[in-house]
């Protein structure tokens, strides 16, 4: 019996993970649930798993939930950034699922790696921001930070059984987003409505517009170049719209390992949980047949900007990452908030990126600095 902290039980993520725990009620125990905004859903969750502690946005949600709870499960209620770092650091915890989205999802990642928590990884912000402050950590803590990004879980498990000084290249795939075959000068017509009809996948609206953007690809870029400790030069991006094929390998033999399924995060969630089994999902192969083909070809820069700017990010290192991350979800706001158009997004974050003196080797006192001067600078670029 594995517990479990489920750190955003009502995104897409934690939702697919309690349907895990549903399946496999004699694998796993959930012991907190943290949500930001999703009361009701919220609420029904804590009165089938039962946990014994919640986190909230804030006071206010906090006082919201305590009155709609009707059940016998009383959990404590906590809330803020202080509450989910509690639910991140729970005694009773085996393993923590961080399913925050964006930057929110650091500091609770630091408290479960100092309480010595396994985490299964689905905030790839947080390896963006401070992937070096957060991987030595985990070294010295000894705690494994398993991917839960299909991709990333697709690296993982295609490295599983060789010698990771043999891997030469990693070919990180990517469905190409809704706007994959849309011209350039279309691009400043697309709507908020536009940008979150992903083809493949279900997703938050964050994250569908970075997968729109393809942002969403150059922060996966940064997250692999810490949890495979490769460099960026080293990750060619692949566009792969039938989203079977959801990364491979290459070795210095020129053998090349790919992990495929279906279009579905629940086998990847279900892995970084159930490590070293693998839980039946009842969830069947891609019908090949029917497929006939897989096709990959080279993402186009020049319409998505946004693997270069990751790239540059690379490059430069220190407090950049940060900065573009910062950069990014401020101006992701500002595009569902309809306060700018699509191509805006590119635009805000290289000017804010431009306009940063990178900082080398930055302790996460400074990164969250480097984090707030980039959200407030793009906010005034905005």
């Amino acid at each position: 019996m594995k517990h479990l902290s489920i750190l955003g039980a009502t995104g897409s993520i934690g939702t697919s993970a309690l349907d895990i725990v549903r399946m496999h009620p004699d694998r796993f125990q959930v012991k907190t649930l943290t949500a930001a905004n999703n009361l009701p859903l919220l609420c029904r969750q804590i009165a089938e798993f039962t946990p014994d502690m919640v986190a909230v946005l804030d006071a206010g949600k906090a006082r919201e939930l305590a009155g709609m709870l009707t059940g016998p499960c009383r959990p404590d209620i906590v809330f803020g950034d202080s509450g989910y770092v509690q639910a991140a650091a729970w005694d009773s915890t085996d393993i923590v699922l961080l399913a925050m989205v964006g930057s929110a999802g650091l500091m609770p990642a630091l408290a479960a790696i100092d309480a010595k928590k396994d985490i299964a990884l689905a905030n790839k912000e947080t390896l963006v921001m401070a992937g070096d402050i957060v991987m030595a950590r985990a070294r010295e803590k000894k705690v494994s930070i398993l991917p839960v990004d299909s991709e990333h879980s697709a690296i993982f498990q295609s490295i599983m059984g060789n010698q990771v000084r043999d891997v030469k290249q990693i070919f990180l795939t990517a469905s190409g987003g809704p706007f994959r075959n849309t011209p350039k000068e279309a691009f400043a017509e697309i709507t908020r409505e536009d940008a979150l009809k992903h083809p493949n996948w279900s997703m938050g609206d964050k994250i569908s517009i970075d997968s729109a953007t393809l942002m969403n690809k150059g922060l996966e870029l940064i997250e692999a170049v810490h949890l495979f400790d490769i460099c960026h030069e080293n990750i060619q991006v692949l566009i792969h719209p039938q989203s079977i094929v959801h990364s491979m390998v290459g070795y210095r033999d020129g053998s090349v390992m790919a992990q495929m399924g279906v279009p579905d995060m629940k086998q990847a969630i279900a892995f970084a949980l159930s490590l070293p089994d693998r839980l039946d999902l009842d969830m069947g192969f891609p019908d090949f047949a029917q497929i006939q083909s897989l096709t990959f070809h080279a993402p186009d820069t020049l319409r998505f900007p946004s693997l270069e700017l990751a790239r540059e990010a690379c490059r430069q290192k220190g407090s950049m990452p940060a900065v573009m991350n910062a950069a990014n979800e401020v101006a992701v706001q500002a595009f569902l908030d309809r306060r700018m158009g699509f191509v805006d997004i590119f635009r805000i974050i290289s000017a804010t990126m431009a306009c940063h003196t990178c900082i080398d080797n930055p302790d996460l006192s400074g990164i969250i600095e480097a984090d707030q001067w980039a959200r407030a600078k793009a906010e005034s670029l905005i």
